[in-house]
Protein backbone atom coordinates (compact mmCIF):
# COMPACT_ATOMS: atom_id res chain seq x y z
CA UNK A 1 0.00 0.00 0.00
CA UNK A 2 1.21 3.30 -0.96
CA UNK A 3 1.88 5.78 1.97
CA UNK A 4 0.04 9.47 1.87
CA UNK A 5 2.52 11.94 0.95
CA UNK A 6 3.11 14.40 3.42
CA UNK A 7 2.09 17.14 3.72
CA UNK A 8 4.45 20.60 3.52
CA UNK A 9 4.20 21.51 6.95
CA UNK A 10 5.82 17.92 7.77
CA UNK A 11 8.35 17.84 4.79
CA UNK A 12 9.26 21.67 6.03
CA UNK A 13 9.79 20.51 9.60
CA UNK A 14 11.88 17.39 8.72
CA UNK A 15 14.26 19.07 6.65
CA UNK A 16 14.44 21.74 9.61
CA UNK A 17 15.16 19.12 11.94
CA UNK A 18 17.83 17.27 9.36
CA UNK A 19 15.11 14.22 9.12
CA UNK A 20 14.23 13.00 5.55
CA UNK A 21 10.55 13.11 4.46
CA UNK A 22 8.84 11.50 1.49
CA UNK A 23 10.37 13.74 -0.85
CA UNK A 24 12.53 17.26 -0.43
CA UNK A 25 10.38 20.29 -0.46
CA UNK A 26 10.48 22.67 -3.46
CA UNK A 27 9.14 26.26 -2.50
CA UNK A 28 10.00 28.78 -5.67
CA UNK A 29 8.96 32.58 -5.66
CA UNK A 30 8.77 33.70 -9.71
CA UNK A 31 8.65 37.42 -10.34
CA UNK A 32 5.03 38.74 -11.00
CA UNK A 33 5.76 39.20 -14.77
CA UNK A 34 6.43 35.38 -14.72
CA UNK A 35 3.51 34.22 -13.29
CA UNK A 36 1.77 36.78 -16.17
CA UNK A 37 3.32 34.79 -18.90
CA UNK A 38 2.52 31.42 -17.16
CA UNK A 39 -0.97 32.50 -17.12
CA UNK A 40 -0.64 33.71 -20.88
CA UNK A 41 0.29 30.23 -21.81
CA UNK A 42 -2.63 28.35 -19.81
CA UNK A 43 -1.95 27.82 -16.16
CA UNK A 44 -5.84 28.67 -15.12
CA UNK A 45 -5.16 30.13 -12.05
CA UNK A 46 -2.40 32.65 -10.52
CA UNK A 47 -1.83 30.22 -7.58
CA UNK A 48 1.44 28.70 -9.13
CA UNK A 49 1.91 26.50 -6.30
CA UNK A 50 -1.56 24.56 -6.11
CA UNK A 51 -0.97 24.05 -9.77
CA UNK A 52 2.55 22.91 -10.00
CA UNK A 53 2.06 20.86 -6.87
CA UNK A 54 4.68 22.81 -4.78
CA UNK A 55 5.25 22.88 -0.97
CA UNK A 56 3.43 25.91 0.01
CA UNK A 57 4.72 28.29 2.67
CA UNK A 58 2.02 30.94 4.22
CA UNK A 59 4.27 34.63 5.10
CA UNK A 60 1.88 36.64 7.58
CA UNK A 61 3.28 40.04 7.64
CA UNK A 62 2.76 42.97 10.37
CA UNK A 63 2.72 46.69 9.85
CA UNK A 64 5.78 48.29 11.81
CA UNK A 65 6.45 51.35 9.65
CA UNK A 66 5.98 54.57 10.88
CA UNK A 67 2.83 55.12 8.72
CA UNK A 68 3.44 58.05 6.68
CA UNK A 69 0.78 58.75 4.43
CA UNK A 70 1.02 56.05 1.21
CA UNK A 71 0.39 57.17 -1.69
CA UNK A 72 0.16 56.88 -5.94
CA UNK A 73 1.94 59.72 -6.94
CA UNK A 74 2.52 59.03 -10.99
CA UNK A 75 1.54 56.18 -13.22
CA UNK A 76 2.20 55.38 -16.89
CA UNK A 77 2.08 52.54 -19.17
CA UNK A 78 5.35 51.41 -17.74
CA UNK A 79 5.80 52.17 -14.66
CA UNK A 80 4.57 53.13 -11.34
CA UNK A 81 5.74 55.83 -8.76
CA UNK A 82 5.31 55.26 -5.21
CA UNK A 83 5.30 57.09 -1.91
CA UNK A 84 5.67 54.03 0.77
CA UNK A 85 4.73 54.36 4.66
CA UNK A 86 8.35 54.17 5.32
CA UNK A 87 8.39 57.60 3.93
CA UNK A 88 10.24 56.43 0.41
CA UNK A 89 9.44 56.98 -2.99
CA UNK A 90 10.09 54.42 -5.56
CA UNK A 91 9.46 53.20 -9.25
CA UNK A 92 8.06 50.05 -9.79
CA UNK A 93 8.28 48.66 -12.91
CA UNK A 94 5.18 47.68 -14.66
CA UNK A 95 5.26 43.74 -16.20
CA UNK A 96 8.78 43.08 -15.36
CA UNK A 97 10.63 41.50 -12.36
CA UNK A 98 13.44 43.12 -10.33
CA UNK A 99 13.73 45.86 -7.24
CA UNK A 100 12.36 49.03 -7.41
CA UNK A 101 14.24 51.87 -8.21
CA UNK A 102 14.38 53.72 -5.04
CA UNK A 103 13.85 57.86 -5.70
CA UNK A 104 13.63 59.84 -2.35
CA UNK A 105 14.00 58.93 1.64
CA UNK A 106 12.32 61.00 4.02
CA UNK A 107 14.25 59.41 7.18
CA UNK A 108 18.01 60.62 6.07
CA UNK A 109 19.55 61.46 9.69
CA UNK A 110 18.93 61.52 13.38
CA UNK A 111 16.54 63.89 13.66
CA UNK A 112 14.27 62.79 10.87
CA UNK A 113 14.82 59.32 12.22
CA UNK A 114 13.54 60.46 15.64
CA UNK A 115 10.23 62.08 14.27
CA UNK A 116 9.52 58.82 12.81
CA UNK A 117 10.72 56.21 15.59
CA UNK A 118 8.04 57.95 18.01
CA UNK A 119 5.14 56.93 14.86
CA UNK A 120 6.18 53.45 15.55
CA UNK A 121 4.66 52.29 18.81
CA UNK A 122 2.21 49.11 18.45
CA UNK A 123 -1.17 48.97 18.33
CA UNK A 124 -3.94 46.10 17.14
CA UNK A 125 -4.75 47.72 13.62
CA UNK A 126 -1.33 47.11 12.69
CA UNK A 127 -2.00 43.68 12.78
CA UNK A 128 -4.02 41.52 9.78
CA UNK A 129 -6.85 40.29 12.24
CA UNK A 130 -9.11 39.91 9.15
CA UNK A 131 -6.69 37.72 7.38
CA UNK A 132 -5.96 35.62 10.28
CA UNK A 133 -9.39 34.97 11.47
CA UNK A 134 -10.77 34.42 7.60
CA UNK A 135 -7.57 31.91 6.52
CA UNK A 136 -6.06 30.76 9.49
CA UNK A 137 -7.66 27.38 10.31
CA UNK A 138 -7.84 26.31 6.39
CA UNK A 139 -4.35 26.93 6.43
CA UNK A 140 -3.56 24.65 9.09
CA UNK A 141 -6.21 21.90 7.88
CA UNK A 142 -4.43 22.03 4.15
CA UNK A 143 -0.93 21.45 6.39
CA UNK A 144 0.72 24.32 5.12
CA UNK A 145 4.07 26.13 7.25
CA UNK A 146 3.35 29.07 8.59
CA UNK A 147 5.47 31.48 8.68
CA UNK A 148 5.57 34.96 10.50
CA UNK A 149 7.22 37.92 8.91
CA UNK A 150 9.64 40.22 10.34
CA UNK A 151 10.71 43.58 8.76
CA UNK A 152 14.29 44.58 10.19
CA UNK A 153 18.08 44.55 9.78
CA UNK A 154 20.50 46.27 7.34
CA UNK A 155 19.42 45.44 4.30
CA UNK A 156 16.08 46.81 5.42
CA UNK A 157 17.18 49.87 6.42
CA UNK A 158 19.58 50.91 3.74
CA UNK A 159 16.83 49.41 0.86
CA UNK A 160 13.58 50.39 2.20
CA UNK A 161 13.88 53.20 4.69
CA UNK A 162 17.15 55.48 5.02
CA UNK A 163 19.09 54.98 1.59
CA UNK A 164 22.30 52.42 0.70
CA UNK A 165 25.11 55.71 0.42
CA UNK A 166 23.74 56.82 3.46
CA UNK A 167 23.73 53.78 5.55
CA UNK A 168 27.17 52.28 4.63
CA UNK A 169 28.57 55.73 5.83
CA UNK A 170 26.84 55.86 8.72
CA UNK A 171 27.67 52.10 9.61
CA UNK A 172 31.86 53.97 10.21
CA UNK A 173 30.82 57.20 11.37
CA UNK A 174 27.74 56.70 13.48
CA UNK A 175 26.93 52.48 13.96
CA UNK A 176 24.70 53.64 17.28
CA UNK A 177 21.93 55.26 14.82
CA UNK A 178 21.85 52.35 12.41
CA UNK A 179 21.87 49.69 15.38
CA UNK A 180 18.85 52.06 17.10
CA UNK A 181 16.39 52.07 13.37
CA UNK A 182 17.55 47.71 13.25
CA UNK A 183 16.61 47.87 17.06
CA UNK A 184 13.46 49.66 16.74
CA UNK A 185 11.81 47.87 13.64
CA UNK A 186 12.72 44.60 15.35
CA UNK A 187 11.17 45.62 18.74
CA UNK A 188 7.70 46.67 17.10
CA UNK A 189 8.03 43.07 15.11
CA UNK A 190 8.31 41.18 18.14
CA UNK A 191 5.59 43.54 20.15
CA UNK A 192 3.30 42.79 17.25
CA UNK A 193 3.70 39.14 16.99
CA UNK A 194 3.59 38.44 20.53
CA UNK A 195 0.11 40.03 20.23
CA UNK A 196 -0.33 37.51 17.59
CA UNK A 197 0.94 34.61 19.52
CA UNK A 198 -1.21 35.50 22.65
CA UNK A 199 -4.80 35.11 20.55
CA UNK A 200 -3.82 31.81 19.93
CA UNK A 201 -2.41 31.41 16.51
CA UNK A 202 0.71 29.28 15.95
CA UNK A 203 3.54 29.91 13.56
CA UNK A 204 6.08 27.71 12.52
CA UNK A 205 8.80 30.34 11.84
CA UNK A 206 10.07 33.98 11.68
CA UNK A 207 11.99 34.69 8.88
CA UNK A 208 13.08 38.37 7.27
CA UNK A 209 15.02 39.27 4.98
CA UNK A 210 18.52 40.91 5.15
CA UNK A 211 21.28 41.10 2.32
CA UNK A 212 24.25 41.13 3.75
CA UNK A 213 26.79 40.28 0.55
CA UNK A 214 26.82 41.05 -3.10
CA UNK A 215 29.24 39.24 -5.36
CA UNK A 216 32.16 38.48 -4.12
CA UNK A 217 31.77 39.88 -1.01
CA UNK A 218 30.05 41.15 2.10
CA UNK A 219 28.58 44.73 3.26
CA UNK A 220 30.37 44.69 6.26
CA UNK A 221 33.29 42.89 7.81
CA UNK A 222 32.91 40.43 10.12
CA UNK A 223 33.56 42.00 13.14
CA UNK A 224 31.25 45.04 12.04
CA UNK A 225 28.29 42.88 11.78
CA UNK A 226 28.85 41.38 15.20
CA UNK A 227 29.15 44.40 16.51
CA UNK A 228 26.05 46.55 14.74
CA UNK A 229 23.33 43.60 13.27
CA UNK A 230 24.14 40.38 14.88
CA UNK A 231 22.63 41.35 18.39
CA UNK A 232 19.18 42.30 16.57
CA UNK A 233 19.16 38.91 15.03
CA UNK A 234 20.42 36.81 18.34
CA UNK A 235 17.67 38.86 20.09
CA UNK A 236 14.94 37.50 17.47
CA UNK A 237 16.07 34.17 17.08
CA UNK A 238 15.95 33.65 21.11
CA UNK A 239 12.42 35.07 20.53
CA UNK A 240 11.42 32.52 18.01
CA UNK A 241 13.29 29.63 19.71
CA UNK A 242 11.99 30.67 23.73
CA UNK A 243 8.19 29.97 21.57
CA UNK A 244 8.77 26.75 19.93
CA UNK A 245 9.63 28.43 16.26
CA UNK A 246 11.98 27.92 13.84
CA UNK A 247 14.40 30.82 12.17
CA UNK A 248 15.33 31.25 8.61
CA UNK A 249 17.12 33.86 7.41
CA UNK A 250 17.43 35.47 3.67
CA UNK A 251 20.61 36.70 2.55
CA UNK A 252 21.28 36.98 -0.88
CA UNK A 253 25.23 37.96 -1.84
CA UNK A 254 28.47 36.03 -0.65
CA UNK A 255 27.97 35.83 2.94
CA UNK A 256 30.83 32.72 3.40
CA UNK A 257 32.34 34.59 5.92
CA UNK A 258 29.39 35.35 8.13
CA UNK A 259 28.04 31.79 7.84
CA UNK A 260 29.58 30.68 11.40
CA UNK A 261 27.82 33.85 13.24
CA UNK A 262 24.35 33.25 11.51
CA UNK A 263 24.84 28.98 13.37
CA UNK A 264 26.27 30.93 16.60
CA UNK A 265 23.28 33.15 17.29
CA UNK A 266 20.84 30.06 16.17
CA UNK A 267 19.71 30.55 12.57
CA UNK A 268 17.95 27.08 11.46
CA UNK A 269 17.52 27.87 7.46
CA UNK A 270 19.57 29.57 5.25
CA UNK A 271 18.63 31.33 1.77
CA UNK A 272 19.34 31.91 -0.78
CA UNK A 273 22.96 30.21 -1.21
CA UNK A 274 23.40 32.70 -4.29
CA UNK A 275 26.01 30.80 -6.29
CA UNK A 276 26.70 33.46 -8.67
CA UNK A 277 27.91 35.98 -5.83
CA UNK A 278 29.83 32.87 -4.73
CA UNK A 279 28.04 30.43 -2.46
CA UNK A 280 28.56 26.82 -3.34
CA UNK A 281 25.75 24.99 -1.94
CA UNK A 282 27.17 21.67 -2.03
CA UNK A 283 30.04 22.65 -0.07
CA UNK A 284 27.78 24.46 2.58
CA UNK A 285 26.27 21.71 2.95
CA UNK A 286 29.35 19.46 3.47
CA UNK A 287 30.70 22.14 6.22
CA UNK A 288 27.79 23.15 8.01
CA UNK A 289 25.23 20.37 7.07
CA UNK A 290 24.53 19.03 10.43
CA UNK A 291 24.07 22.59 11.93
CA UNK A 292 22.36 24.49 9.27
CA UNK A 293 19.70 23.77 7.01
CA UNK A 294 19.50 25.41 3.24
CA UNK A 295 16.91 26.28 1.21
CA UNK A 296 18.03 27.45 -2.45
CA UNK A 297 21.23 27.36 -4.19
CA UNK A 298 20.27 26.50 -7.81
CA UNK A 299 21.83 28.69 -10.02
CA UNK A 300 18.67 30.95 -11.19
CA UNK A 301 20.51 31.85 -14.07
CA UNK A 302 20.53 28.01 -15.61
CA UNK A 303 16.98 29.12 -15.83
CA UNK A 304 17.68 30.81 -19.36
CA UNK A 305 19.79 27.41 -20.60
CA UNK A 306 17.50 24.51 -19.37
CA UNK A 307 19.63 22.13 -20.08
CA UNK A 308 22.53 23.15 -17.67
CA UNK A 309 19.58 24.04 -14.80
CA UNK A 310 19.23 20.09 -15.14
CA UNK A 311 22.51 18.86 -14.92
CA UNK A 312 23.20 21.29 -11.96
CA UNK A 313 19.80 19.80 -10.01
CA UNK A 314 21.75 16.29 -11.44
CA UNK A 315 24.64 17.67 -9.27
CA UNK A 316 23.35 19.15 -6.04
CA UNK A 317 20.24 18.11 -5.42
CA UNK A 318 21.12 13.87 -4.52
CA UNK A 319 23.70 16.09 -2.66
CA UNK A 320 21.72 18.44 -0.81
CA UNK A 321 19.18 15.47 0.25
CA UNK A 322 21.30 13.30 2.14
CA UNK A 323 20.03 13.32 5.92
CA UNK A 324 17.44 16.26 5.72
CA UNK A 325 18.30 20.03 6.03
CA UNK A 326 17.15 21.36 2.15
CA UNK A 327 14.34 23.03 0.07
CA UNK A 328 14.53 22.99 -3.37
CA UNK A 329 14.95 26.13 -4.77
CA UNK A 330 17.02 28.55 -6.93
CA UNK A 331 18.90 31.28 -5.82
CA UNK A 332 17.16 33.92 -6.70
CA UNK A 333 13.27 33.84 -8.36
CA UNK A 334 11.76 32.53 -11.67
CA UNK A 335 12.62 35.16 -13.87
CA UNK A 336 9.94 35.97 -16.88
CA UNK A 337 12.31 34.14 -19.61
CA UNK A 338 11.14 30.77 -17.79
CA UNK A 339 8.35 29.16 -19.89
CA UNK A 340 5.11 27.25 -18.29
CA UNK A 341 6.80 24.11 -19.77
CA UNK A 342 10.19 24.81 -19.04
CA UNK A 343 8.75 25.26 -15.16
CA UNK A 344 6.95 22.24 -15.29
CA UNK A 345 9.84 20.48 -16.28
CA UNK A 346 12.13 22.05 -13.41
CA UNK A 347 8.99 20.64 -11.00
CA UNK A 348 9.25 17.33 -12.49
CA UNK A 349 12.74 17.01 -12.12
CA UNK A 350 12.87 18.38 -8.60
CA UNK A 351 10.53 16.13 -7.29
CA UNK A 352 12.40 13.30 -8.74
CA UNK A 353 15.72 14.05 -7.61
CA UNK A 354 14.53 14.83 -4.27
CA UNK A 355 12.36 11.51 -3.69
CA UNK A 356 13.45 9.60 -0.65
CA UNK A 357 11.53 6.72 -2.25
Amino acid sequence: MTPEPMSSHERILRMVEHREADRVPIVESPWGSTIERWQREGMPTPDFTAHFGLDRIVNVGVDNSPRYPAAVLEETEEYTITRSSYGVTMRNWRHAGGVPEFLDFTIVDRDSWAEAKARMTPSDDRIPWERLKRDYARWRAEGAWLSAGFWFGFDITHSWVVGTERVLLALVEDPDWIADIVNTMLELDLALWQRILDAGYTFDEIHWPDDLGYKGNQFMSPRMYRRIIMPAHQRAADWAHARGMKVRLHSCGDVNPLVPAFIEWGVDTLNPLEVKAGMDPVALKAAYGDRLAFHGGLNAVLYERPEEMWDEMHRVIPAMREGGGYIIASDHSVPDSVSLAEFGEFVRLAKELGSYA
